[in-house]
């Protein structure tokens, strides 16, 4: 099944359980129990093959993990079964399990309810515990939203459980798609009047993820460690092991996260990929304020869309200013307006050779103030490679047209590479996409740092200082005319000849208005 085709049928199973859930669970939050239930599925399935292949491997031709019983397993192989997944499942509570006797299951929510804390508790105390703990606290499988009566939840539990065990898409490295990232988008498009900002902003298009990627890719066969200090549901990270290669990745996937939901999606994405819970490190909490990874910094390559505008504490809090994110820009991000505090956090933490890709709100390249001056220190220092208009309606909730700002701390010259790819999509349904086409043309222009006319230009240091430090890509690369040229003696021509008609329309109007007036006198 190719990748087209897999998403079709994602949406088709999506689709499937809206129309189940109608009327009963509001659209938006019922994404919790399709991404829940695709997790559960997932990971259960996962845990059988790797199983079942090391059993067969060691020789035991028949092995089948699901035909286990639950006592048969040792406390030590659980233990181990733990240290390799991060988790563990017991033959019984596995979805294929669950759902062959759920039919005679009378509680089946509380079962449900059961395994999913069971899961989560086998990793307690184990290095695993921080990526598996709270994984399906978005779950409530007791929700009077499935129904008023047990009977009526079990009924509709079961029906989505079918929904997604008849979903044919294969696993981790198997999965043509982000299939996280792909039901989330398709979640978000059928209810947008009801996700709006809140879904939108915690999800990068796919092929916007893809320009980001490899843009910090230029020039690398293999990277260390990926940061995304705003990570969502983590689609911009996954975004490198499916174009370079997990095996090219040498390091781990770090990234934080504020909101719950998102921060749970993240972490199961992550696992949906085959990435092992040694492999990430997802921290939850505020970046701003409260950074994680400390200790982990600097970072090869960071890519992140952070939230947009979003206030923060900002010169109201005293102790940010000598922060050493900010300190040496001298001044503080606008507390109503936080993305270059984003900005300034990835640019203190980025290594000396890296590359840093970040989506930014267009108002941060232009306004004055304080943002101004953290874009002279920026500029004034060299850190400031490329700026790349983005096409409007690309992102969903918003029909805003972004920014790509490129960071670089290594470079050898302090020209600024401005490109205006605001006419590179293509129109799919609602919104804007980047096609692999529109990519590459991006790319090409990026890594060949040419001056193409009305597409982009490289622009010395010196110039952007006359500009008052104004980055924005409009204020350097003039717009094609695309206006229809118009030829003056032409259309003179054309006006007497228009005036001639009239003036003879006129007289023969005034003839058949005399001829009326003549025979009714």
């Amino acid at each position: 099944m190719n990748r087209e085709q897999e998403r079709a049928e994602l949406h088709k199973t999506i689709w499937a359980i809206a129309n189940e859930l109608r009327g009963s669970v509001d659209g938006w939050d019922f994404k919790q129990y399709v991404l829940g239930m695709l997790f559960y599925r997932f990971i259960s399935e996962n845990l059988t093959n790797r199983i079942n292949k090391n059993e067969i491997d060691a020789g035991h031709k028949d092995f089948d993990y699901k035909k286990f019983k639950d006592n048969e397993i040792s406390d030590e192989h659980k233990r181990d079964i733990v240290h390799e997944e991060g988790f563990f499942i017991a033959p019984s509570e596995l979805f294929a399990n669950v759902l062959a006797n759920a039919k005679n299951n009378k509680n089946l929510n509380e079962t449900l309810d059961k395994i999913f804390r069971n899961i989560e508790n086998s990793a307690k105390g184990t290095e695993s515990e921080k990526s598996i703990k709270g994984l399906f606290d978005d779950i409530d499988v007791n929700s009077s939203k499935l129904g008023d009566t047990v009977d009526k939840r079990k009924e509709r539990l079961i029906r989505i459980m079918n929904a997604i065990n008849d979903l044919k898409l294969g696993i981790n490295s198997e999965v043509n798609i982000d299939v996280v990232g792909d039901a989330y988008e398709y979640l978000m498009k059928m209810y947008a009047s009801t996700a709006g900002k809140s879904g939108g902003e915690f999800y990068t298009p796919q092929e916007v993820s893809e320009l980001l990627a490899k843009i910090t890719l230029v020039g690398q066969a293999t990277i260390n460690k990926i940061y995304d200090p705003a990570c969502g549901s983590g689609s911009l990270m996954l975004k490198f092991p499916q174009i370079l290669g997990r095996e090219n990745i040498k390091g781990k996937f770090y990234g934080q996260e504020i909101n719950i939901t998102t921060f749970n999606l993240c972490r199961m994405n992550m696992l949906l990929h085959g990435i092992n819970y040694n492999d990430f490190n997802i921290a939850r909490g505020c970046t701003l304020t409260a950074p994680e990874h400390w200790d982990k910094q600097p970072f090869d390559v960071i890519v992140s869309n952070p939230p947009y505008s979003i206030k923060w504490p900002g010169d109201s809090d005293a102790t940010l200013i000598n922060d050493p994110r900010y300190a040496p820009a001298g001044v503080l991000a606008p507390k109503s307006k936080a993305d270059l505090a984003f900005t300034m956090h990835m640019l203190t933490w980025l290594s000396e050779k890296g590359t840093a890709a970040i989506v930014e709100f267009p108002g941060v390249l232009y306004r004055g103030g304080a943002e101004q001056k953290i874009r002279k220190y920026m500029v004034d220092n060299n850190y400031v490679d490329c700026i790349i208009q983005l096409p409007s309606n690309l992102f969903f909730g918003t029909s805003i047209a972004t920014c790509i700002m490129v960071l670089k701390k290594n470079k050898s010259n302090n020209d600024i590479l401005f490109i205006d790819a605001s006419n590179e999509f293509e129109k799919a349904s609602n919104n804007n996409k980047l096609s692999e086409t529109n990519i590459e043309k991006i790319l090409n222009v990026f890594k060949n740092k040419e001056g193409i006319e009305y597409l982009s230009k490289l622009v010395s240091a010196n110039e952007i200082e006359a500009n008052d430090y104004n980055l924005s890509v409009s204020t350097y690369i003039e717009k094609e005319c695309t206006k229809e040229v118009i030829n003056i003696k032409v259309l003179n021509q054309e006006i007497k000849e228009i005036v001639k008609k009239q003036s003879k329309l006129r007289i023969e109007l005034d003839e058949i208005i005399k001829s009326i007036e003549a025979e009714h006198a």
